[in-house]
């Protein structure tokens, strides 16, 4: 874990924030950093989560830490998460059926003609035929990472993990009592690597294909109106993608982005209404929005850097995210609770 630098701001009381975590495979040991900076900085205090995919996991993780150990817990919580998904890694791949992704970087494998073999393999075989014990390691280093039964008994902030109902299609927010590792595994529930989760009957995939993440939990039932989405899938990839691979990834990032789209023309449109004086600001709420992401960083990394899980490699991720946050607070800290720092129309509409 990064070592903690002096905080110059000790004596100011911490400036009230929410986070919306997105998801986005192993790429999610960006939002470690950027959390992990966060903590750090001592500026803030977090009064809510809404997270999917990866993003449940920083989430549920951040909580568990922070529990057990404030702000310096939740810090080592994410390396020691992070660090057991690397170790788990090694002793199972979940693509372990195509060994040659193990020890890969974050260039060239998309060309290769075995994972183009791979990725075929997995559009012609589901998980419920290649792997029909349903064997998923994310689900021990959860429940050796965190205990969620004290969790749910004591849980130190708003969590909102969000996944997707499979057969209505509709969004599930997991709150309060009904967090637990089955819910953080919907909410990550590759359809085409994982056999759907069920829970109470119904059957769960992948959150971000309704909420990557849902803002609305943190518009209703949050006490602060500043949010920070911390983001995975890049909102802009210049050029058009031309092999199989790169194709399927655009839209991917763009179905997993759109929910978070429509979100933001609604808050944008509220936002105008207010300021605007059509709408009394004692009726609805002006949100002040606030964006940490590499967007340049993320185009760079190939498809398939999704699932590489090598320490090294996370770890890049997470001091990359560590550099963005940082930047972001000498960029923005004052904004908050004053204005966004992002024009949302221009990035969202």
């Amino acid at each position: 874990m990064a070592t903690k630098q002096t905080r110059s701001h000790e004596q100011a009381a911490p400036k009230p924030i929410a986070l919306a975590l997105q998801g986005g495979g192993m790429h999610g040991a960006f939002t470690w950093g950027v959390l992990d900076r966060l903590l750090e900085d001592g500026r803030l205090s977090i009064q809510g989560v809404s997270a999917t995919s990866a993003g449940a996991m920083n989430g549920a993780v951040l909580a568990y830490g922070l529990l057990k150990g404030g702000e310096e817990g939740a810090r080592q919580a994410l390396h020691d998460f992070w660090h057991a998904i690397s170790q788990s890694a090694e002793r199972y791949n979940p693509l372990r059926w195509v060994p040659w992704l193990k020890g890969t970087h974050s260039f060239g494998l998309d060309h290769s003609p075995l994972y183009a073999f791979a990725d075929m393999m997995l559009r012609v075989f589901s998980p419920y035929q290649f792997n029909p014990h349903n064997l998923n390691p994310l689900r021990e280093v959860l429940e050796s990472q965190v205990d969620f039964a004290a969790l749910r008994k004591a849980c130190p902030i708003p969590l909102y993990v969000c996944a997707t109902n499979v057969e209505t299609g509709k969004i599930r927010l997991f709150t309060g009592e009904d967090v637990c590792a089955d819910a953080v595994l919907a909410s990550a529930c590759v359809p085409t690597l994982f056999q759907a989760v069920m829970i109470d009957g119904e059957h769960y995939w992948d959150g971000g294909y309704m909420g990557n993440p849902a803002i609305y939990p943190l518009i209703y039932h949050g006490t602060t109106r500043d949010v920070i989405i911390v983001h995975i899938n890049p909102l802009v990839r210049r050029g058009v993608p031309v092999t199989a691979a790169e194709i399927l990834n655009r839209i991917s990032e763009i179905s997993f982005n759109s929910s978070l789209m429509r979100e933001m023309r609604a808050i944008a449109f509220v936002t105008e209404l207010i300021q605007q004086g059509k709408v009394d600001r004692d009726e609805m709420k002006e949100m002040l929005i606030h964006s940490i992401r590499s967007d340049a960083a993320m185009c760079a990394l190939s498809v398939s850097s999704k699932y590489n899980a090598d320490w090294s490699f996370l770890c890049e991720l997470r001091d990359n995210g560590r550099r963005e946050a940082d930047a972001w607070l000498m960029q923005h800290y004052a904004n908050i609770g004053q204005r966004s720092s992002i024009d949302i129309r221009r990035e969202f509409l």
